[in-house]
């Protein structure tokens, strides 16, 4: 099993100097193939620009530009190269499926925050000095960078990534696990509702509220926008100390309300996994349920359009994704399958306008957001409550499924 990990690297001011240089002569090198493409292509070229080309030059850059190129290390530049000839898979993937396609685009140095290591001790070395209490990390041309090193890494080191977020630097650990240590078995099973007012209802009756932190920081958020927005569109060359304080106070602002959504899913999943052997969850289609709806030209009148609800969509697209249902998901399948439980995913059809005493599915049976009442049997219930319920029932019935 693949493990990662995310500590806070303490660097001196010439090493956050010599960091930041090394952020920027990678975005240079990523601009730079993405030139090369951009020419292969305008200029009708039959050769395909592939990224064994381009790892073939770089001994050639590295040699002509010793300065900012040639004291990096070689496999963090091929990295590099490999993240560029990945984003272009992806764009020709997505135009053979019909989806919007997604250019690659150049990256400003503010827009360029990580760099990568393949192999530990291959440019880097994962705590570089062993002997010494304090965990360092050696990166190759900016030297030994103190590490704070709030849990331990079990495995092996296998990947090794710098990564800037406003004016804190971060190193991020990929480790192997051979041997995976499950959580003792506690018998019990149980499905899970997700939604807006409450982040999640459970089989059992029990509700986690949404904590909303996206509407709690809006105002903070849009005074922060509001102060950016009375500066001019300028280069990052031509930016003023108080443009460059404000664009910071607007990623802090965002990154506080990411941080706190984080926190919440991590410490939900955890205690859905510490409780229940088998977890099972509506399989949402998140994009599907956050589009804008489409527009209703009016037949009347052309150039007019009628009335389609965009305004109330937009406020619960902004919940949904408030919400963070689809990190939640990925974290809670992560310390599942670290913690050796199973999750299954159901289909969501009717699983809310479903009575689990008699099986009657209507949509009268669910006559406001939180209240359910069958019109067959009478039963009443929390909406949320009946929904996870049949989830659980539905993921144990695919589970029996799959084991007969």
């Amino acid at each position: 099993m693949i493990r990662a990990y995310k500590f806070l690297m303490r660097p001196t001011v010439r090493q956050t100097q010599a960091l930041s240089e090394m952020l920027r002569d990678h975005c240079s090198l990523c601009n730079g193939a993405l030139q090369e493409h951009r020419d292969a292509y305008q200029h009708g070229s039959q050769t395909t620009v592939r990224y064994g080309m381009q790892s073939a030059q770089l001994k050639e850059i590295r040699a002509f530009d010793p300065e900012r190129q040639g004291r990096w290390s070689f496999s963090s530049q091929q990295a590099t190269l490999r993240r560029l000839d990945r984003a272009f898979a992806a764009f020709f993937r997505r135009v053979r499926s019909g989806d919007a396609p997604g250019y690659p685009r150049f990256r400003g140095v503010n827009w360029f925050d990580t760099v990568d290591f393949p192999k530990d001790r291959d440019g880097c070395r994962w705590n570089s000095t062993p002997h010494n209490p304090v965990t360092r990390v050696r990166l190759q041309g900016v030297g030994h960078v103190k590490v704070n090193q709030h849990r331990p890494v079990l495995g092996k080191v296998k990947t090794i990534s710098v990564k800037r977020e406003g004016r804190r630097w971060f190193v991020v650990l990929t480790a192997e696990q051979d041997q995976l240590e499950p959580l003792p078995m506690t018998g019990s099973t149980v499905g899970i509702d997700l939604g807006i007012a409450n982040f999640l209802a459970d089989s059992n009756g029990g509700f986690v509220p949404s904590p909303r932190h996206g509407r709690m920081a809006a105002a903070k958020l849009e005074a922060a926008h509001k102060a950016l927005s009375r500066f001019p569109r300028r280069t990052a060359k031509d930016r003023t100390a108080n443009h460059r304080r404000a664009v910071e106070k607007v990623a802090q602002r965002h990154g506080k309300v990411r941080r706190q959504r984080l926190d919440h899913a991590h410490k939900s999943a955890l205690g859905l996994v510490r409780a229940h052997d088998v977890i099972a969850h509506e399989d949402l289609k998140i994009r599907n349920m956050s589009k804008a709806p489409v527009p209703k030209p009016d037949p009347g009148q052309a150039g007019l359009f009628l009335p389609n609800g965009a305004a109330a969509k937009a406020g619960l697209n902004r919940s949904i994704a408030d919400a963070g249902w689809g990190v939640f998901l990925t974290i809670l399948y992560a310390k599942a399958e670290s913690a050796g439980r199973e999750v299954i995913a159901v289909d969501p059809r009717n699983t809310s306008c479903t009575c689990p005493e008699c099986g009657h599915t209507a949509r009268e049976n669910r006559p406001a957001q939180e209240k359910f009442r069958c019109v067959a049997c009478g039963h009443t219930a929390h909406a949320d409550t009946v929904g996870a319920t049949n989830v659980l029932r539905a993921g144990l019935v695919r589970r029996n499924a799959n084991l007969a």
